[in-house]
């Protein structure tokens, strides 16, 4: 094979590569319902293609607080953690980058051919461990130290994978159809909800609910993740805020102060929603008694005024990313107040808004909605789930 061979193949190769992610970027709500019959039997979160076991869906939601997080100094298997990456080398799952051999891993072809605006290997609180049924003395998760790209090269690289077998196979989103069976990556990675077995980030999704005490009214935003910003779930419509559990700064110092599930939903919140930066600016741990924003909703959900819970925990049937699912209550007159704050457009999306402003536009926390949102919106699989999971103990949780 001639020089201009090698490079005619690899060239080849990696638009191959670029059409499945076309592909997977643009069928990405189906392909996550479908790729739940990879798994049969496996429970599910309200009947959505949302993952799940029995110890990760407490009987009633538990105060945020209620939830200990506990550290685990325990070092991942390198050795399977090498042997995942060359599944995904021998079986083809990689592009040719050049004729000397194929991209290292999905991040690294990620990184070169569709590189999104947010991509950056941070730190992150890697899920070794949860249980969420012990009530508010026992529950607890563990953790220990990973990064955003293990992510990226096992459970986008999963997704990728299907979405290329489905492509062979002919069929463009199969609904309700038998699993593809050229899925090697996905079969050595084993059951989908083992976060031991395998590295496993945790993105932490909120609800936000503003909730009227007057009338009982509640109501909800939404976001829409823009595909070109983000290297996760994007062009999925999703509750707002979501983020990876990891800390903001990347010292040691940040890795304590920010071990927390409340501050990271505090952080997203204010990015998300109010246009903050993630990060306030400085490279010193975040002081979050003196950042006005954090301590504004420190204080009101002292009072009660913001109310935090965990609903349970899920893991994408497509991607297997695994989220927690926890809902923000905040009081109507409260949420008039920082609404005046929110702008539509962030780093990783957008807000839906009415069209006529950039204010957020307020869905109805209500069965019909839900049920209209859930089964015609492109929802992401932990957003369905967690609007599902919401109505069903909306009484616990509007009181």
């Amino acid at each position: 094979m001639t020089d201009d061979d090698s490079a005619g193949t690899a060239a080849a190769d990696r638009a191959d590569w670029l059409a499945v992610r076309a592909h997977l970027r643009l069928n990405r709500h189906q392909l996550s319902i479908s790729a739940r019959h990879c798994y049969g039997g496996a429970p599910t979160v309200e009947d959505t293609a949302l993952l799940t076991r029995p110890e990760w869906l407490p009987e009633r939601p538990l105060e945020m607080d209620a939830v200990r997080t506990e550290w685990d100094d325990t070092p991942a298997s390198p050795g399977r953690d090498a042997a995942l990456r060359r599944v995904a080398q021998d079986s083809g799952l990689l592009p040719r980058r050049d004729d000397v051999g194929r991209f290292p891993s999905y991040s690294a072809a990620m990184r070169e051919l569709a590189r999104p605006a947010v991509f950056e290997d941070r730190f992150t609180y890697q899920l070794r461990h949860a249980d969420l049924t012990g009530g508010p003395d026992r529950s607890c998760m563990r953790f220990g130290a990973g990064s955003y790209f293990d992510g990226i090269d096992l459970g986008e690289a999963c997704a990728h994978e299907y979405a290329a077998s489905v492509m062979r196979l002919g069929r463009a989103t199969p609904r309700h159809a038998a699993p593809p069976r050229a899925t090697p990556l996905r079969d050595a990675l084993g059951g989908p909800c083992r976060p031991d077995d395998r590295p496993s980030n945790l993105a932490v999704a909120t609800l936000v609910l503003r909730h009227d005490p007057a009338t009982g009214h509640a109501c909800f935003p939404l976001h829409w993740r823009d595909p070109a910003k983000v290297g996760q779930a994007g062009g999925l419509y999703m509750v707002v805020p979501v983020g990876i559990f990891q800390p903001a700064g990347t010292g040691p110092h940040s890795r304590v102060n920010d071990f927390s599930v409340w501050r990271c939903v505090l952080r997203e919140f204010a990015e998300e929603l109010l246009g903050e930066p993630e990060d306030p600016g400085t490279a010193e741990p975040i002081d979050y008694g003196t950042w006005p924003v954090a301590a504004r909703l420190d204080r009101e959900r002292t009072r009660r005024r913001i109310r935090t819970y965990v609903l349970g925990m899920g893991t994408d049937a497509l991607t297997l990313a695994t989220d927690l699912l926890t809902v923000m209550v905040i009081d109507a007159e409260l949420w008039d107040e920082l609404a005046r704050r929110m702008s539509g457009t962030n780093a990783e999306g957008r807000l839906v808004t009415t069209g006529e402003t950039e204010a957020p536009r307020l869905f109805r926390f209500d069965e019909a909605e839900i049920h209209r949102l859930v089964t015609e919106l492109p929802l992401e699989t932990a957003g369905a789930a967690l609007l599902r999971l919401a109505w069903r103990h909306r009484r616990d949780l509007l009181g």
